[in-house]
């Protein structure tokens, strides 16, 4: 969803959504995904891997690149920098809302940040699970060096 827009799931709890909310609408354009965390995301301990974090991030900010209509950003923005704070554990079965805020947008780089939360499950209260920021360049195919932002990607993100 584009800034200050986003739809709430009966099946998240107030504190969740309200959360979510004020975090969509701190950037400049930003969306939200529900999941649930599968058998396969987990690890021995029993909880969520620590890759699961990244796959839900990522997944919500190719979201935000088909809301905004803009499928050529994926061949050409590279992730460059990332960083994640854990701070929860997710367990098999429990419903994760992630959110991606674009954050900064320079001339050939976007600044992003993120938060992953777990929703109320078998006994636990929904928890702010990961949080973190990642930086994507524009890098056009066939280049070696970045370059400016296409100004396609400039107009859908200042729509």
């Amino acid at each position: 969803m584009t800034k200050n827009h986003f739809e709430i799931d009966e099946g998240r709890l107030p504190s969740v959504a309200s959360e979510l909310e004020e975090f969509l609408s701190s950037g400049t354009a930003g969306t939200s995904l529900d999941r649930h965390i599968e058998w396969v995301d987990t690890d021995a301990a029993g909880h969520q891997h620590n890759s699961v974090i990244m796959r839900l991030v990522e997944a919500t900010e190719a979201k935000l690149f088909r809301e905004l209509g803009v499928d050529s950003y994926f061949s050409i923005a590279p992730r460059v920098r990332q960083e994640i704070d854990y701070r929860a554990k997710l367990y098999f079965g429990q419903q994760v809302s992630a959110a991606v805020v674009i954050e900064r947008i320079g001339t050939s780089s976007m600044a992003f940040v993120f938060k992953v939360w777990g929703h109320r499950h078998e006994g636990r209260e929904s928890v702010l699970a990961a949080q973190g920021r990642f930086v994507t360049v524009c890098v056009p195919e066939g280049a070696q060096e970045s370059a400016p932002w296409p100004t396609a990607v400039l107009v859908a993100l200042k729509q």
